[in-house]
């Protein structure tokens, strides 16, 4: 594989959402760090499954998108290797196909390390295939859920409670009410970035017919809502941390509240997709702050 090949399938994974992907899986094994329930082996395979299931992901948004017409030179947004046409749609689909392989091996790894009785090995397995699903059919198919506006409802879900408590779970092998609140938070700061960047592809998205929560609820509503998701993250922090950390150090993600209350009033104030096209890496850089800070906070104060 030539270089230039490779640098177009790199670009291809965008390296840049992978931190907030892991990020995720640190929230989740520093919760069971606090429980007393961490397990380093089983964090490294969640955080390698994690991250070909991020790759899978955009593979498959980009390959979708391209099948549709709706990336075109008129996004905001950078063009991929396919759309520039440095790939075909074959070899994508291809690289769509390894990678599903690499999570299965990853994945029945984690299990083989991590399950205790056939109970565990059912349940994962299910949630293992309903997020390769979840991953592809995004915008890959005749009616990808990205299409019809429930995409932030998926990324709440595998982005935010399953996975955190996914990951809790497997190393604590039981479950504790409280810790779908930094699982919450986890979902609510990565919907914000998936907001940010249909906020900013809005007219686009609506040439294409492609029925985002964004095109559904409008611009002046979308911000809003931006803000209600920071919002929530925060206090889905806060209240877990009120409950089970008698420490300073539980409430160290305070430490990036300024900056998420100066990123949402940005862009409650723009009007301007275009404008929005940094905030998208703005808001995960702070979305991974804010997880990160609140994981250390607790290894700190245990």
């Amino acid at each position: 594989m030539t270089q230039s090949a490779l640098k177009t399938w790199f670009e291809t994974a965008r390296p840049k959402t992978l931190p907030l992907a892991l990020a995720i899986i640190f929230t989740g094994s520093a919760v069971a760090y606090w429980f007393g329930s961490f397990d380093w082996q089983i964090t490294l395979l969640c955080l390698l499954t994690a991250t070909l299931l991020q790759i899978l992901s955009n593979f498959a948004n980009d390959y979708g998108d391209f099948q549709k017409g709706s990336d075109t030179a008129e996004r905001i947004g950078p063009l991929r290797g396919i759309q520039k046409g440095n790939m075909t749609e074959g070899q994508l689909r291809n690289g769509l196909i390894v990678t599903i392989i690499l999570i299965l091996i990853s994945g029945f790894a984690l299990l083989a390390t991590a399950y205790q009785s056939l109970q565990d090995l059912i349940v994962f397995i299910a949630l293992g295939i309903a997020s390769i699903v979840a991953a592809i059919a995004y915008t890959v198919g005749k009616k990808p859920y990205g299409y019809l506006g429930l995409g932030d409802i998926f990324v709440f879900l595998f982005f935010g409670l399953l996975a955190v408590a996914g990951t809790y779970y497997l190393q604590a092998h039981s479950m504790n009410w409280t810790v779908f609140l930094p699982a919450g938070a986890c979902g609510f700061l990565s919907t914000a970035v998936l907001n940010i960047n249909n906020m900013r592809d809005i007219e686009q998205d609506k040439k294409a017919g492609k029925h985002t929560l964004v095109v559904r609820l409008g611009a002046e509503k979308s911000r809003v809502y931006h803000c209600l998701l920071l919002t929530s993250g925060v206090l889905c922090y806060a209240l877990f941390s009120a409950i089970n950390v008698d420490s300073r150090w539980g409430f160290l993600f305070i430490l990036a509240v300024p900056l998420l209350v100066k990123h949402a009033g940005f862009v409650y104030k723009t009007k301007e997709p275009i404008l929005l096209r940094p905030m998208l890496a703005q808001m995960s850089l702070l979305a991974l702050l804010t997880n990160v800070l609140f994981s250390l906070g607790l290894v700190l104060a245990k």
